[in-house]
């Protein structure tokens, strides 16, 4: 490990003198490359600086204890070398964390995508609920979100509805949340008081550039047709909406969020972006058949992941077993304590596959 930390130290300050070169600096795609690999480095390093002044420290206080003579001198060296290699340890592990290899669409903003499940309507208010969860856990982040396309109920509720959190970093924690959510809770239409299960689905995409994804436009049936849905001022009066089919895979994607067919269109392909580009990584990773699944969960959609059980306040991460009673903080987007654990096991089963 050692020898992986003096490579990554010398390439930091490889970058660091190449920062301050005037032709890298006119370089606008190398500098913002070198510049994002140097964010990416610095926590390493500093943490590998830190843990070198502790290993140094502890040696001064061992060598202190092999010469001096002085009861007082020797405790105090003692503490010193006792604290010094405890803390040594410490960032050791924080370091083979950090040494951890990151999944590559981190630094991405995210598209997430939400439709309702079993349940009829009250699946449809759940959706409704989840993604004003996340809006509001986005937000609190310091993160911008936008609806890209929603397809409402009556009621207010959601039977499909996508947005993006656009920042640098949003993708790496929302990154857990795929998979299916249920919700044990009385329905506000039921009368006689009975608890209705109902289900909806989360997708996490990483939003791509049009760079990252080859479309070729002739693969592309682009259809535009009236907006429909729950009502607005809009709807059923212009061709406003825009519905893209990928031949080859298949994909289809509909928006009618906006009132412009352009807007539209721009959204649409946002979305089919990101998930033909999902669907490439999906095929990759499924070609590494000799991986294991991490214990968190595989991201499938089709996987059970939560359930939320408001009379009795609490909510259930089924892949990792915790159990939180703060059901009215997480739908109010505090969702830290939730997706910290899950990012703590993700590290744990990382760092015994790379022990192995």
């Amino acid at each position: 490990m050692i020898d992986k930390l003096e490579n990554i130290a010398r390439r930091y300050e490889q970058i660091n003198a190449s920062l301050a070169d005037p032709d890298v600096t006119s370089d606008q795609a190398r500098f913002r490359d070198l510049m994002r690999e140097y964010k990416n480095l610095t926590p390493i390093v500093e943490k590998y600086e830190e843990y070198r002044r502790a290993c140094d420290s502890a040696a001064q206080a061992r060598e202190l204890l092999g010469s001096e003579q002085d009861a007082e001198l020797r405790e105090l060296a003692e503490e010193e070398y006792a604290e010094n290699t405890d803390k040594a340890e410490s960032l050791k592990e924080q370091i083979k964390i950090l040494l951890l290899p990151s999944d590559p669409n981190d630094d991405r903003s995210v598209i997430m995508e939400i439709r309702a499940g079993a349940g009829g309507e009250e699946a449809a208010l759940f959706a409704h609920s989840l993604h004003r969860m996340y809006t509001m856990y986005a937000e609190a982040r310091g993160f911008k979100t936008e609806v890209l396309s929603v397809n409402e109920t009556e009621l207010g509720g959601v039977i499909d509805l996508s947005f993006a959190v656009e920042g640098h970093g949003a993708y790496c924690r929302p990154r857990f949340e795929s998979g299916v959510h249920r919700v044990q809770r009385v329905p506000e239409t039921e009368s006689q008081g009975r608890i209705q299960t109902s289900t909806a689905t989360v997708a996490v995409l990483p939003e791509v550039d049009e760079v990252d994804v080859d479309i070729n436009p002739a693969d592309l049936i682009i259809e535009t047709h009236r907006s429909g849905g729950a009502g607005g001022q809009h709807v059923n009066k212009t061709e406003s909406a825009i519905r893209i089919i990928h031949v080859p895979t298949g994909t289809v994607v509909d928006c009618q969020d906006e009132r412009s067919q352009y807007k539209n269109k721009d959204k649409a392909m946002k979305i089919l972006r990101s998930k033909i580009f999902e669907r490439k990584q999906a095929e990759q990773q499924q070609q590494l058949a000799d991986e294991r699944r991490s214990q968190v969960g595989s991201g499938d959609r089709s996987e059970r992941i939560r359930t939320y059980n408001f009379p009795q306040g609490r909510v259930t991460d089924h892949r990792i077993g915790l159990t939180l009673y703060k059901l009215p903080q997480i739908m109010d987007g505090d969702l830290d304590e939730l997706i910290d654990a899950l990012v703590t096991t993700d590290q744990a089963e990382k760092l015994a596959r790379a022990e192995d």
